[in-house]
């Protein structure tokens, strides 16, 4: 039986390394299956009532730490598995769409499992999940070329792909291509404040030149602030929603927000 340490930042400090070196280190296909479990055994560490997940309701003192060379503090529930831009995400779709009631065919391209189960029950909703290979997915699909008619879904999510695709505007594209007239997509992707534009090269090959230039050995390029002008490329009416930028601080606080995040809202007019 797992015992709560003494000192719990103890734990915290050497739980960041751990997490990014499980993250850079075993590819996120398997990372998808093996998660829940370990994480809802490491949530017994994590009691508390400081943070929230708005997509489950759970409540820790702080939130597990995730990511790349370091992971950040305070960023993944251990329940939902959500982290900071989903639980933006969750709370954009309840406060600014009719995501929860309208009647909506939804297409989710590299579905997040956090949202995936909440958003098949969901009966206002026909929700097709689909990516290249990850496991969650029940359709096999490569984003450049997807298997549906011109203006199938009302609704498309994208979120954290574009960085990784050979033809990131094609892509885009083919997302425009199946959606409704009036349809619309949150289409997320990592953004460096620092680049008034965007910055790729598709010639480097390797993992190791990857992770040097972009900082992570599966990413193509690093977007800029330009990124709403290469959505608009594809035929979308971007708009930049600063939301999260708008909401009381102590609620950024409570659902450990990403402060800064800005909303890509395409629209198919």
């Amino acid at each position: 039986m797992l015992k709560p340490v003494k000192n719990k930042n103890q734990f915290d400090s050497p739980m960041k390394h751990i997490i990014s070196f499980i993250i850079r280190k075993i590819p996120r296909k398997y990372l998808q299956l093996i998660s829940p479990i370990a994480l809802r055994l490491l949530a017994l560490f994590y009691a508390g009532d400081k943070v929230q997940c708005p997509i489950s309701g759970k409540k820790y003192r702080m939130f597990l730490p995730y990511g790349r060379n370091p992971a950040r503090p305070n960023a993944l529930c251990p329940d939902s598995l959500s982290l900071e831009r989903h639980r933006l995400m969750w709370l954009y779709l309840k406060e600014k769409t009719s995501f929860f009631s309208a009647k909506l065919k939804v297409l989710h391209i590299a579905p997040e499992h956090c949202f995936i189960k909440r958003f098949e029950s969901m009966q206002n909703l026909e929700y097709l999940t689909a990516d290249i290979e990850s496991p969650l997915a029940k359709i096999k699909m490569d984003v450049h070329s997807i298997p549906f008619e011109e203006g199938t879904f009302d609704v498309a999510f994208c979120n954290h792909v574009m960085e990784h695709v050979e033809n990131d505007i094609k892509a885009m594209s083919e997302i425009f291509r199946v959606l409704k007239s009036g349809g619309w997509a949150i289409i997320q992707s990592p953004i460096n404040p620092l680049r008034a534009e965007t910055y790729e090269d598709l010639t480097l090959k390797t993992p190791e030149d990857r992770e040097r230039v972009f900082g992570q050995n599966d990413h193509v390029r690093d977007y800029g602030l330009d990124y709403g002008k290469r959505l608009a490329l594809a035929g979308f009416e971007v708009i930049e929603d600063k939301f999260v930028m708008e909401l009381p601080k102590e609620i950024v606080e409570r659902y450990a927000l990403p402060a800064t995040e800005i909303i890509y809202l395409c629209k198919k007019n």
